[in-house]
């Protein structure tokens, strides 16, 4: 692997890393079992209760936003650790909540600090890595971490059982304290800061601002269409996240601790398709290996929909057909990352924040709309998911064009 720094990394650093992007699974799906408990003790609806994480996606998208340029201007450890503490503050806060109110008040304080940090992961590969290697080792890193969003259900509903739904944010606010300290023994700086000359001939560096680093991806025709690939493919998994509870424990009837295990199989389908990503990625290039996952994600979508539509499907044959669908992230989402922030050596964290906030932003609004639009069923589930792939490849050929798509 060809290597873009001289600084020397520690033994294990992707463990780190994967450590540092579990954070945001965690936050998403550790609460996922506790919901209707959640409800009820707050007295407020299950529809509610399901809006935090469409909050919680917004608040991650701006946290990464901010994030990446700061991470860019400031370095990468200063960001992380500045947003590992709001995230433990935004955890500490919920705990202690007492509303519905205080409950988005407090998510959005976690995401935003949770977006800062996780936005440096993609960063601090890049400062490391490019092309094929960037993408394998992003894919190892979300092998690794594969096991936060695996775990995370069973983690909800074992504190359920023993506890109450507030021990869920205390475990998350320890994670975070433990991550936090982690992370500023062992990990070193890895910024790449660009420097050009002055008038005298001098050496000096170069940092634009914000809006000129947001700027400068988004004029850049490839690294859009790619941004869309994975915001899009994105959209369709958190759609899922959103209206499954609903769907599984409302309409199929699946209880609160059997719940996990049918979201925990979709956490393996994903984990093996991006091992099996990194042995493709040995003999293509990742942008043809991401088309072609687009392609099959649609396939699959399309299958649903037929599925659910024209049958009344079970649920044993409707979670293979989701299992497939999410695991096609494993062939879109890294290689996207990793081809965009290929385009900028100097502003990797910034591509890369806008890249993530993308695909969390879209995934907040179409997820929100999802939930909003459904009757329970799994219709407007798979509907929706469906339509985010096709949406996807629509956009990436607009803004590619005829030249780019095949290359």
């Amino acid at each position: 692997m060809k290597e873009t720094s001289s600084a020397p990394y520690i033994r294990g650093f992707a463990w780190l890393l994967a450590g540092l992007v579990a954070l945001g699974p965690l936050a998403i799906d550790a609460y996922l079992p506790a919901m209707p408990v959640m409800a009820t003790d707050l007295a407020t609806s299950l529809h509610n209760i399901e809006i935090t994480l469409s909050v919680f996606l917004i608040g991650f998208a701006v946290g990464q936003l901010i994030g990446g340029p700061i991470s860019d201007h400031f370095g990468r450890r200063l960001t992380i650790l500045v947003g590992l503490s709001l995230f433990i503050f935004g955890s500490v806060f919920i705990a202690l909540g007492s509303s519905i109110e205080l409950l988005w008040l407090g998510r959005v304080l976690q995401a935003f600090g949770g977006g800062m940090g996780v936005v440096n992961t993609m960063a601090v590969v890049r400062d490391r890595y490019s092309g094929k290697a960037s993408a394998k080792i992003l894919s190892q890193i979300v092998t690794i971490m594969m096991a936060a969003p695996l775990l995370a259900p069973f983690i909800g509903a074992f504190f359920l059982l023993v506890s109450d739904w507030r021990s869920i944010f205390w475990f998350l606010a320890v994670y975070a304290i433990v991550l936090l300290f982690l992370l500023r023994r062992f990990l070193p700086e890895t910024r790449v800061i660009a420097t050009i000359r002055n008038t005298a001939g001098q050496l000096q560096a170069k940092k634009p601002s914000a809006i000129q680093r947001y700027w400068a991806v988004l004029k850049h025709r490839r690294a859009l269409g790619f941004l869309f690939a994975v915001a899009f493919s994105n959209a369709g998994m958190f759609t899922f996240i959103t209206t499954s509870p609903g769907v599984y424990m409302g309409y199929y009837g699946v209880s609160a601790s059997g719940y996990p295990i049918l979201f925990a199989v979709n956490v393996i389908a994903l984990s093996i398709c991006n091992q099996i990503n990194i042995r493709v990625l040995q003999h293509f290039e990742p942008a043809q290996v991401l088309r072609a996952g687009q392609r099959i994600q649609f396939a699959i979508g399309t299958l649903m929909v037929i599925s659910v539509a024209f049958f009344a499907l079970p649920i044993y044959l409707l979670v293979p057909q989701i299992m497939l669908f999410v695991g096609m992230q494993g062939f879109v989402v890294a290689n996207g990352m990793s081809t965009v922030t290929d385009f900028f050596p100097s502003n990797s964290a910034t591509a890369s924040a806008l890249v993530s906030s993308s695909g969390f932003t879209m995934g907040a609004i179409v997820g929100g709309l999802a939930a909003l639009a459904s009757d329970g069923s799994p219709l407007t589930m798979v509907a929706v998911m469906a339509m985010c792939p096709l949406l996807g490849i629509a956009a990436s050929r607009l803004i590619h064009g005829k030249t780019a798509v095949n290359q």
